[in-house]
């Protein structure tokens, strides 16, 4: 096999209108919270857990709110990955103005849902999609790619 697909689980968490996200410490880039489906679990689980990983708190993974096929370099490689995004509910995080990160390489932020972009939002089409979705705009796709062409 020339390469592989991640398939990434990836939880959207709204609280008084600001999303939690997360970053590689170092890195301008962020993310939604959740990562890697493992073989045979399902992503809602998968997000369950990976956010009982970085985070030490319950989740529940909710309504599936659309995919984003992505593809990036990282550090001179071409990565390829499917993010699986859901609302997420996660028990306790009200009472947490900063959510302190389980794992010492990412941290979590929360970022205004109308400023996304500013955020570095990744993948990309997050930034116009997720409040459309949350909303549940008729019309509003499911899918999106930062593939293009060839890449």
């Amino acid at each position: 096999m020339k390469g592989e697909i991640e398939i990434l689980a990836r939880g959207v968490c709204v609280r008084r209108g600001r999303v939690l996200l997360c970053h590689g410490k170092g890195s301008p880039n962020t993310y939604l919270p959740g990562g890697h489906v493992e073989f045979r679990e399902a992503a809602g689980r998968s997000l369950e857990r990976e956010i009982r990983e970085e985070l030490g708190l319950a989740a529940r993974a909710r309504r599936f709110l659309g995919a984003v096929e992505h593809t990036f370099l990282q550090e001179g490689r071409r990565k390829c990955e499917l993010n699986l995004v859901f609302e997420v509910r996660i028990d306790g995080l009200d009472s947490v103005p900063s959510p302190i990160s389980r794992e010492d390489y990412i941290e979590f932020l929360w970022a205004p849902l109308s400023r996304l972009r500013a955020a570095h939002l990744e993948p990309a089409p997050l930034c116009r999609l997720l409040p459309r979705w949350l909303k549940g705009a008729a019309g509003a796709g499911r899918w999106a790619s930062t593939y293009g062409d060839g890449a």
